[in-house]
């Protein structure tokens, strides 16, 4: 989880240095259009990972209620669910990319990975609630109140530091999707989907969904030599390796814990926002960071427990 989220913490500084005529859109769509299609690649690779495809796709072994009457009414509706959440996972990563990549670009590598990361242990906690998985613990409870405090302070605070309402706004919705991502994905995997299978078939269906947002924006920096190295880092490292660290440690670690794990990732971004991209905080700034880091520090020393499907 933690190599994982160090990765992404490098998105937004590789982002920024790609050519004047890139869109924070399609640097996005660029980056999954890429790593999508690399993660299904790995998970079409080897006979095990193909099985795991089609069984996800036919929803697997769980979903075989029996051979008729209510066994297969029953069994229909986990396939139909099964799919539904790969379809919801592909949209949710999709439309993460187009909020995080504008939100950086308004508000600043530090801010808008802080809130857009710093938000979603809040988001993945209610949506599991609400989607009938297992309450969070008290360490969560408490993660999730530093995290929530650190971006209040970091907001509130920060005007002076360049701080865009508009880019909170957006990263608070990019937040929204990686949660909406994250739960899904724990479910699937939870119940015996090999990690290579979901992250193909999810990030697969991203990149078909960008490739449309990427044919409709200005893609001619995508044949400099700057631009191809930019979208090769984004599309391999902070995409198809953070993806399948993070996919690993889904197996045992709950989703609400693993997001806020995931506040390593702007604690990260931060410091490559203010050494390599001279961002400049302010104090209060720095103290909802302080704040944030306190979050994942709550978290360090718990057992990790298997994921439930709930």
């Amino acid at each position: 989880m933690l190599l994982g989220a160090a990765a992404w913490g490098s998105t937004g500084t590789a982002a920024h240095f790609a050519p004047a005529g890139a869109t924070a859109a399609s640097v996005g769509a660029a980056r999954i259009a890429l790593g999508g299609v690399l993660l299904l690649i790995v998970s079409l690779s080897t006979a095990a990972s193909r099985r795991g495809v089609r069984s996800l796709l036919a929803g697997g072994a769980g979903g075989a209620g029996g051979a008729g009457g209510v066994g297969a009414r029953d069994a229909g509706r986990f396939v139909a669910r099964q799919r539904a959440m790969l379809v919801l996972a592909a949209a949710a990563v999709a439309g993460y990319q187009v909020c995080f990549f504008t939100a950086v670009r308004a508000t600043g590598v530090a801010v808008g990975t802080v809130v857009a990361i710093g938000s979603a242990p809040a988001w993945a906690g209610l949506l599991t609630q609400l989607t009938g998985g297992p309450r969070p613990g008290w360490r969560w409870a408490l993660a999730t109140a530093a995290a929530v405090a650190g971006c209040v302070v970091l907001i509130t605070g920060g005007r002076a530091g360049g701080v865009s309402p508009a880019g909170v706004v957006l990263a608070l919705a990019a937040g929204l999707c990686y949660a909406v991502y994250a739960v899904a994905a724990g479910r699937m995997i939870s119940t015996g989907s090999a990690e290579s299978a979901v992250m193909g078939l999810i990030f697969g269906g991203a990149a078909i969904l960008l490739a449309l947002v990427l044919a409709a924006t200005p893609s001619g920096w995508l044949l400099s030599v700057r631009g191809l190295a930019v979208v090769g880092y984004l599309g391999v490292v902070t995409t198809v390796l953070a993806y399948l660290l993070y996919g690993r440690g889904l197996r045992t670690v709950p989703v609400p814990t693993a997001t806020t794990l995931g506040l390593a990732e702007p604690a990260v971004a931060a410091m490559l926002g203010l050494i390599v991209l001279h961002e400049r905080l302010t104090g209060a700034a720095i103290a909802g960071l302080i704040l944030i880091g306190l979050a994942l520090a709550a978290l360090a020393g718990a057992r990790p427990a298997p994921a439930s499907p709930g």
